[in-house]
């Protein structure tokens, strides 16, 4: 039978040659019809007079940039998916590539296992992207069959229509943000943006530039003038994940913004009407921060016009299979495979398991047995091994007296390096595997100081 990758026609560009012939076989032993380029000028030559699915460009190339062959190509051949490589992890030139219409960016030296990953992803979106479009696509969710996924998706049909600002509540990785855009799918707003931020991975210096924008010149550093989120957001949903990383300086700001619907670029004196709807995202208790003096009083009760908790997985076990087979059909989209279901067994090891890492962790594992699995059903032989053999862990036990918020902390902590360990430390993979970015988990790791060994 005719593998179907094998009409899938790859250009790699780069000038390393030895770099070029490696991939190039571990893309044909995948059944990829692969072309190679040694320059910039050459390879814009062979797009243009051939029909290529996917690129693997170098990001430094003898007479261009790849984000100057990126922008290149774009012009001309706007629904070409490309890939950015590169020997510099520089974070700034990966959130450039993926702005100026990367599909994805990739470090060196290169995992096999993970560029077939991304080439497959890749590939795939750029199919679904083809296919004509009725109307404007729903955001992908499955609802849980728990009482209390039942309520959430209540609260959401109750808040939705509203106008109200919602504080959503819960664990890391129960999926707070599947919530708002939820929320935002089934709002008078839902032709609009859904812009969303993850306040964590925002630094001090940089969050009031993100949200609200800058002029260029007002800062070292502000090369160009930036229109911040709540412009982009305008008439939309604002999603703001992790509300309580956020300064006391930022939480004036934001206060602001919400009450006289205006926001002010940083190094300008004007103000600029925005319409947005406000929702946010938090694992603490900012009613715990308010009392502690970390969270403004006043901010906190603009926001709380409405709550929703979403509790964690271990409390919701009837959820735990619909949400695996809806992340088995999309992982065999994703890397193209066929596999039907779970073994009894696996089943049932996913049933006991208390999830620590919540639904992320669930979709994590489930995309790591589908890319592991080589029959038609998933093996409990591909899951790792704290599923197989998992430990009992008082900070379940809901007569507990163990702090929650340090709790959550060793969990998160426990994640990342049970994740680091089962990909050999490769950063950029523990990353795309716990859907995070590299910067975030670069904190991370600072924060709780895990060994890298």
């Amino acid at each position: 039978m005719k593998n179907e990758n094998s009409a899938k026609k790859i250009l790699i560009i780069d000038d390393d040659t030895t770099l070029c012939l490696m991939l190039k076989g571990l893309l044909e032993r995948n059944s990829y019809n692969v072309t190679t380029a040694f320059n910039a000028n050459n390879g814009f030559k062979l797009i243009s007079e051939d029909s290529f699915d996917l690129i693997l460009s170098d990001f430094r190339l003898p007479d261009f940039t790849g984000l100057e062959l990126l922008q290149k190509i774009k012009t001309q051949f706007p629904d070409l998916p490309i890939i950015i490589m590169t020997s510099y992890a520089d974070i700034k030139t990966a959130v450039k590539a993926i702005k100026l219409g990367a599909s994805d960016y990739i470090t060196k030296p290169l995992n096999p296992d993970e560029i077939i990953l991304m080439v497959s992803s890749a590939l795939s979106k750029a199919k679904t992207k083809k296919q004509p479009k009725k109307s404007k696509p729903k955001f992908e969710y499955v609802e849980g069959f728990s009482e209390k996924s039942k309520q959430i998706e209540q609260y959401i049909n109750l808040v939705a229509p509203s106008h109200l600002s919602v504080i959503i509540e819960g664990e890391s990785g129960t999926g707070k943000e599947i919530v708002a855009r939820r929320i935002h799918e089934q709002s008078k707003r839902s032709n609009e943006k859904f812009v969303a931020v993850d306040c964590g991975a925002l630094s001090n210096e940089l969050a009031g530039s993100e949200l609200f924008g800058h002029k260029k010149g007002s800062y070292t550093g502000a090369l160009d003038d930036k229109i911040g989120q709540f412009e982009q957001a305008n008439k939309g949903t604002l999603f703001l994940d992790e509300i309580g990383n956020l300064s006391y300086e930022i939480q004036v700001k934001l206060l602001r913004a919400l009450q006289e619907r205006r926001i002010r670029r940083i190094g300008t004196n004007s103000d600029i009407e925005v319409d947005v709807r406000i929702l946010v995202a938090t694992n603490d208790d900012l009613s715990e921060l308010v009392k502690e003096s970390k969270f403004r009083e006043d901010l906190y009760h603009r926001l709380n016009e409405f709550k929703i908790s979403v509790a964690p997985l271990r409390e919701r076990k009837e959820d735990i299979m619909p949400f695996a087979n809806f992340f088995l059909e999309k992982s065999n989209i994703e890397m193209e495979k066929d596999i039907v279901g779970f073994s009894p067994i696996a089943e049932e090891k996913l049933k006991n398991y208390s999830w620590p890492g919540n639904v992320r962790e669930l979709r994590n594992v489930i995309r790591r047995s589908v890319l592991l699995n080589l029959d038609n059903t998933i093996s409990e032989a591909t899951f790792p091994s704290e599923i197989l053999n998992p430990k009992v862990n008082t900070d379940f036990d809901m007569g507990s007296n163990s702090d929650l918020k340090a709790a959550n902390a060793r969990r998160e902590r426990e994640l990342i390096s049970s994740t680091l360990a089962e990909v050999n430390y490769n950063k950029s993979k523990a990353a795309r595997l716990l859907n995070i970015d590299r910067k975030t988990l670069y904190n991370k790791i600072k924060q709780y100081e895990i060994d890298l060994k």
